[in-house]
């Protein structure tokens, strides 16, 4: 049977998000710690209005769905289609005013990620891709709406390649040192970004992305967008990166064959 376009209502998704978080940008927003006593873990009353605004329009559209969201949790995970929300991936970069942060709408399909977008409304961009094709929707130069095809940078050595990760500070205990042995080998290191790494990775601008300490609503909407630019997206093992955990993006199959070898000496 072949599956259900979710194309528009992905996009109300994104419409009814934006609404509610972009008034607390760049405004005098109080967040809490969720950290309970680790690194500095925040969440807004931004964060949690994405996602209840998501979550609702889900539940009325779609009742038999499940949904795993950052803020409240997983319900009828075991469903067929699952929605995969993180409301505001870079909750660091919003309290800081910064504009590298975006809406992650996700949807797996027996447990497959079969479509994501990334929304960041400040700027009014669109990532999204279904894991054969993946575009970008923004405005022009001339301030009229565009949208291009997505497709990786053809990096195919290290010693030429872009490496980014939000900031070696998060990566978990153990791993820092197998991600030196990469980010020792590239030409370019930068740091932060969050989804938006992953979104410059498939827009052809980044080469490598690479963190541990991941959950599945920080990287399942952003799979169908880097395959469907023809980048792959695994674990450290290279396995399927949808349950989260140590992740590595890469535009080319050889380069993340490189990375890995340099991950998993």
């Amino acid at each position: 049977m072949k599956p259900v376009d979710f194309t528009s209502f992905v996009e109300q998704l994104a419409q009814v998000s934006g609404e509610a978080i972009l008034p607390f940008f760049r405004s005098s927003l109080h967040a809490d710690d969720k950290s309970r006593g680790g690194l500095f873990d925040p969440v807004t009353e931004a964060d949690r209005a994405g996602e209840v605004a998501m979550r609702r329009l889900i539940t009325e559209a779609f009742p038999a769905h499940g949904i795993i969201g950052e803020e409240f949790g997983a319900h009828a995970s075991d469903a067929e289609y699952v929605w995969v929300l993180d409301p505001i991936d870079g909750t660091k970069s919003f309290i800081s005013g910064m504009p590298v942060w975006g809406t992650l709408i996700g949807l797996t399909r027996k447990g497959n990620p079969c479509y994501g977008m990334m929304h960041q409304p400040f700027t009014r961009e669109f990532f999204f891709g279904d894991g054969s094709s993946a575009h970008w929707r923004g405005l022009g130069h001339d301030g009229q709406s565009q949208q291009r095809k997505l497709r990786t940078r053809a990096c195919q050595s290290l010693s030429t390649a872009t490496l980014m990760t939000t900031h070696p500070a998060l990566l978990i205990e153990g791993t820092r040192g197998a991600f030196e042995r990469v980010e020792q080998q590239v030409r370019l290191a930068r740091y932060g970004g969050d989804c938006y790494a992953y979104c410059m990775l498939a827009s052809g601008h980044v080469d490598l992305v690479i963190e541990s300490g991941l959950n599945a609503y920080d990287i399942v909407a952003l799979i169908p967008i880097i395959e469907g630019a023809g980048g792959i997206i695994t674990n450290w093992q290279g396995g399927s990166a949808a349950q989260g955990g140590a992740i590595i993006a890469a535009g080319t199959a050889k380069l993340h064959e490189e990375a890995l070898a340099l991950l998993n000496p």
